[in-house]
């Protein structure tokens, strides 16, 4: 009995702990944020969208450039390089605002990519 009342006891912790995150997010699927990264990753890597590999080492690519910095060093995530997602966007949008020298494609101001493809890809760095 005392097994049976203390499962009961977990399983309700964790429905309180579930709900209370399902608040926390409001309007956001995790369904749909994995989607999301899934299909920016896609366009980070396609040759002919984002390219992304061209110039920048991200896990998981082949044959990364060396070119621009790495996107996915051990133990640093660009969520602590870009706290402000906003920012990260605006570099990937058109880099030129922050280094007038830049070699990397204003892909947002080029439309090399949509404001929903370029949504997706900073979805994906994002996550790195």
């Amino acid at each position: 009995m005392r097994h049976t009342a203390k499962t009961i006891s977990t399983a309700t912790t964790v429905a309180a702990l579930l709900g209370t995150l399902a608040f926390s997010l409001p309007g956001i699927s995790i369904a749909e944020d994995a989607s999301a990264i899934a299909e920016g990753k896609k366009i980070a890597f396609n040759k002919k969208k984002g390219n992304c590999l061209a110039c920048h080492d991200i896990k998981g690519g082949k044959l990364p450039g060396n070119i621009g910095p790495a996107l996915s060093i051990e133990g640093v995530a660009m969520k602590d390089r870009f706290p402000d997602k906003s920012k990260l966007r605006a570099q990937i949008f058109d880099s030129r605002s922050a280094n007038p020298n830049t070699i990397m494609p204003p892909f947002g101001a080029h439309e090399i990519l949509s404001d929903a493809e370029l949504d997706k890809v900073v979805e994906y760095i994002y996550s790195l």
